[in-house]
């Protein structure tokens, strides 16, 4: 990054063309008459602050979708932000209904199933427990129950294969659950012991509730976001033509301006890679 709730696309949305005017790509500016306008459809969890959600006006904003506008200004591309369910991106993707995963979207284990940029933030996975808790290491959570999102890279982490697959055998049960939100009242109600989350994510999610959460000092891993196209032709010339485009928005500082807007949930230039 509280998160993702599994939302409905709506017929229109699925129906909505994705790649129009492809040779436009990387002009860097307004395509031409004789050029379809590009549309970019950026798939995203509408439950995963600071990266995407939907802000307190009720319209779609976050780190990661402030980017891709800027990018779309930048190319004179169409900017379209389309929620999603995050189980299904995949198809979503590869189907065409989406141009692109831009939403905190971890690379480590996923180079070989996209047509990546290269990282632009680093990120780690965290663990966020009770202030109260008798929790204080990665190792105090033996026999304990943690959960955390589905399909997520904390649950890669933990999961068979995983860097931590050594930890998560030590838990009681690792459960997973659809959005953060209803995982952050599970721990506050003492269903679960832990949560395993982003840290930008868990930082939005406590807010000003420092007195009943904590971040554990000790995190799961570090790992890096990059925005996914298909693994096609068109969607290798996307990321890099998008990725040319956030070196140029990081050397006209609109990069440092949109992580100080943001800097209260988590988001830091320090982190910035590109």
């Amino acid at each position: 990054m509280d998160r993702r709730q599994f939302l409905k696309l709506s017929a229109a949305a699925l129906a909505a063309p994705t790649l129009a005017g492809l040779a436009g790509c990387g002009s860097g500016g307004t395509a031409t008459k004789t050029q379809k306008k590009m549309k970019l459809v950026v798939g995203f969890d509408q439950e995963f602050p600071p990266y995407g959600y939907v802000g307190d006006d009720g319209k779609y904003t976050g780190f990661d979708l402030d980017l891709a506008k800027a990018v779309c200004k930048m190319e004179g591309w169409e900017y379209k932000p389309t929620p999603i369910s995050w189980d299904a991106k995949d198809s979503l993707l590869n189907s065409g209904q989406i141009t692109c995963i831009w939403n905190g979207f971890t690379i480590e284990g996923r180079e070989k199933d996209y047509a990546f940029t290269k990282p632009y933030m680093e990120n780690r996975q965290v663990i966020v427990v009770p202030k109260d808790s008798s929790i204080k290491t990665l190792a105090d959570l033996a026999g304990k129950n943690v959960i955390t999102q589905a399909d997520s890279a904390a649950l890669d982490l933990l999961s068979k294969g995983g860097s931590q697959e050594k930890l998560g055998s030590t838990f009681k049960k690792l459960q997973t659950i659809d959005n953060y939100n209803t995982a952050f009242m599970m721990l506050e109600n003492g269903s679960v012991d832990a949560v395993a989350i982003d840290y930008p994510v868990a930082v939005y999610n406590i807010g000003d509730r420092k007195d009943k959460f904590a971040i554990l000092d000790e995190a799961l891993n570090s790992e890096h976001f990059a925005v996914g196209f298909a693994k096609t032709d068109e969607g290798k010339k996307l990321a890099k033509t998008v990725q040319a485009d956030l070196k140029k928005l990081d050397k006209q500082g609109k990069v440092k301006e949109l992580c100080e807007k943001y800097a209260d949930q988590g988001v830091s230039y320090d982190l910035w890679v590109l």
